[in-house]
């Protein structure tokens, strides 16, 4: 049986997107891809709310709906495990496996600052322990914070995303990171799979995969073009008096009905 840690084939990579919703979520497993995965700001953004406004409870309520919505592995954005110690990060990932995730990621940054390194690698032992220790296995995604918080350090982002491996992490993720050569420097640094954030300005799929990147995902990317499109179309009714978002919409409402044969 092929499992989630399985697609994560360096050279080949997962194409992982991020639904919103049940529905987005059904609609991205019926244009075939392989794995799912939810995203803290899409999400967010359903409950009229920025990105880590939301609580843990409401994030895993949320992640066993879109689990539930297909039968594809989903990946759960636990954001920082909703706890700042070791204990609060092992009860959050116990609470996943709960949902019925396949996976789940978790980053080193507080809300508001990056963890003390030894601090960070110690949140990820006991995720770790958490999502290895029973009958079912979480895979577990450490994600070195760095880089989109405006951290452009990469000598350190690589020595903690080593040090995630060494805790026991089965995927590695530094989001932010868009130049193919610092995305190389940091999969031939370690020996685990590694996640891309498909950021604008980063490489393409190819590129990506040459550079042995494992998986890549888009954040609340989608989430955010839909949301654009609904602005283009009521700009388009208010400016201009115009339907021409209808032929966007049949693009979806077709798409929404072939998600249901």
């Amino acid at each position: 049986m092929t499992t989630f840690l399985d697609l994560h084939i360096p050279g080949t990579p997962l194409l992982m997107p991020n639904p919103w919703d049940a529905g987005s979520a059904k609609l991205l497993a019926s244009l075939g891809f392989e794995a799912l995965a939810t995203t803290s700001s899409g999400f967010a953004a359903t409950l009229g709310r920025l990105d880590g406004s939301v609580t843990r409870d409401e994030a895993i309520a949320h992640c066993a709906t879109i689990a539930q919505a297909t039968e594809l592995p989903v990946n759960g954005d636990l954001e920082n495990g909703f706890a700042d110690d070791a204990g609060g990060v092992a009860e959050t990932v116990r609470l996943a496996l709960g949902a019925g995730l396949a996976g789940c990621s978790i980053e080193d940054w507080s809300g508001d600052a990056i963890y003390e390194a030894e601090h960070a690698a110690e949140r990820i032992a006991a995720a770790a322990e958490a999502a290895h220790g029973g009958d079912d296995r979480l895979v577990l995604t450490a994600r070195a914070e760095n880089h989109i918080h405006g951290r452009d350090d990469l000598a350190d982002t690589i020595a903690r995303l080593q040090s995630f491996q060494e805790a026991g992490a089965d995927v590695l993720y530094a989001p932010g990171l868009t130049k193919l050569e610092d995305i190389r420097q940091v999969v031939t640094s370690v020996d685990l799979p590694v996640n891309v954030l498909a950021l604008p300005g980063a490489p393409p799929v190819g590129e990506l995969a040459q550079a042995g990147v494992a998986r890549i995902s888009i954040g609340g990317g989608f989430a955010y073009v839909a949301m654009g499109a609904v602005v283009e179309a009521a700009r388009e009714l208010r400016e201009d008096g115009t339907y021409g978002f209808w032929e966007t919409a049949s693009v979806g409402a077709k798409a929404w009905r072939n998600a249901h044969p």
